[in-house]
């Protein structure tokens, strides 16, 4: 019986070592684990936070990094490594004009109230190590995840129905002629509720050309968006993107990754510090900002303007199907939350359906095509897509003032949305 007992508590021992050993292996290999990745993220932050020329501090606590333009993130990209920037436009499109009546936004940035960056710098938030370190993927900072993806096509598309889960559009989209080189939209501000922090809410307009399923979809995108996830707040903030091949490793928001170049020393980019304000009130005083981009018809890239400022452009180099024209071109708004999260009640534009009218939904307004002889001209017409209208629905209208413009929006989950 003695001898049983000692079998018995040899073998218990025996298994807790066996147990130890593995909690010590799995605490290694933890360890390991987390060591590995935090030399990820200071390798990405070294690429991301170049050496400034000057730093000025933010009254609401960001860093702005004054970057000597020829050493900002774009020249990483290996198709850039010998690219001659170019300083300016070779020039605009003709018919440029803002008929607002609207407020115009001012388009200025906290930092600013401390300092300017110099001549040949551009102005670049410096990415903190608790920014990266919240994306559950290094690899994936500053990208769209699968489930965030825009409708590139047909919503009804077998081949959306996992991309496109958690995903919600109201827009308008140009008629299929696939030869446009540009747009122009002037977008109306507000802050929209966005449910949780991976999710968000956005107006933008979309270029593109290629297509999803083939995994050569290239697009540029610019428009404002609240995105906690990414910015730490629910601000409405200025946003670009672009991608090369239907977003799985090429493109990314801002200036998070080489592609963008920035030419402006004015305006920083994305970042706490470049959220967009006064926005709109319900019912109240209405707030809007203009957002050009358009091909350069001499150098062939493809540059960005927003409320008269021309901030930098796509070289064209770093995309295959948009070297030429644009097949397609879209406006609206947008909502992603987590695609296991069910009906979100995010709010798109306002908030509030489009049959509401001015000053309570959201609108874009004077929209325009930017055609191949560098000419900015109303569509035709627009085609509209929602597909739960009672969730976020999309309206649009022409008159003498707005050019052709869309209403937007709406509530998210409630007793009709399903």
């Amino acid at each position: 019986m003695a001898a049983t007992r000692v079998c018995l508590f040899a073998l218990v021992g025996a298994v807790a070592f066996l147990f130890f050993l593995d909690g010590a292996a799995e605490a290694r290999t933890v360890g390991t684990s987390s060591a590995q990745r935090r030399r990820q993220v200071r390798s990405l932050l070294r690429r991301l936070n170049m050496p400034p020329l000057a730093t000025i501090e933010s009254p609401d606590g960001d860093i702005i990094g004054c970057v000597h333009i020829l050493k900002q993130p774009a020249f990483d990209h290996s198709l850039l490594k010998s690219h001659t920037i170019q300083m300016m436009p070779s020039c605009h499109p003709e018919g440029l004009s803002n008929k607002s009546n609207i407020a115009s936004n001012p388009f200025t940035q906290t930092w600013h109230q401390n300092g300017k960056c110099p001549e040949n710098t551009i102005p670049i938030r410096r990415t903190k190590e608790e920014d990266v370190l919240r994306e559950s993927s290094i690899e994936r900072y500053g990208k769209k995840w699968p489930w965030s993806i825009p409708n590139r096509f047909s919503i009804d598309d077998p081949d959306a129905v996992n991309v496109l889960r958690g995903h919600q559009h109201a827009i308008a989209s140009a008629p299929e002629d696939g030869n446009y080189y540009g747009t122009q939209a002037t977008f109306n501000l507000w802050e929209p509720i966005v449910e949780r922090d991976e999710g968000f809410s956005l107006a933008q307009f979309w270029i593109s050309s290629g297509s999803y399923p083939n995994n050569d979809l290239n697009t540029i995108e610019a428009g404002w968006q609240v995105y906690p996830g990414l910015y730490k707040d629910s601000h409405t903030r200025l946003f670009i993107y672009w991608t090369r091949d239907a977003y799985n490793n090429t493109g990314c928001y801002n200036l998070l990754c080489p592609g963008f170049i920035q030419t402006s020393n004015e305006i920083a980019i994305g970042g706490s510090n470049s959220y967009l304000s006064p926005v709109s009130t319900y019912g109240g005083s209405q707030y809007d900002i203009t957002i050009l981009v358009w091909k350069d018809p001499k150098e062939g890239n493809w540059w960005l303007q927003v409320g008269g400022h021309d901030l930098g452009y796509w070289p064209t180099s770093i995309f295959s199907k948009l070297v030429g024209s644009a097949a397609s071109v879209e406006w609206g708004g947008e909502v992603a939350s987590s695609p296991d999260a069910g009906q979100t009640s995010t709010q798109m534009g306002s908030g509030h359906f489009p049959k509401e009218g001015f000053s309570k939904a959201s609108y874009v307004k004077n929209i325009q095509l930017v055609d191949s002889t560098n000419n900015l001209k109303s569509p035709s017409h627009v085609n509209l897509l929602a597909k739960w209208p009672n969730c976020y629905n999309v309206q649009n209208g022409t008159s003498a003032d707005w050019g052709t413009y869309i209403f937007y929006g709406g509530p998210g989950k409630n007793p009709n949305c399903q």
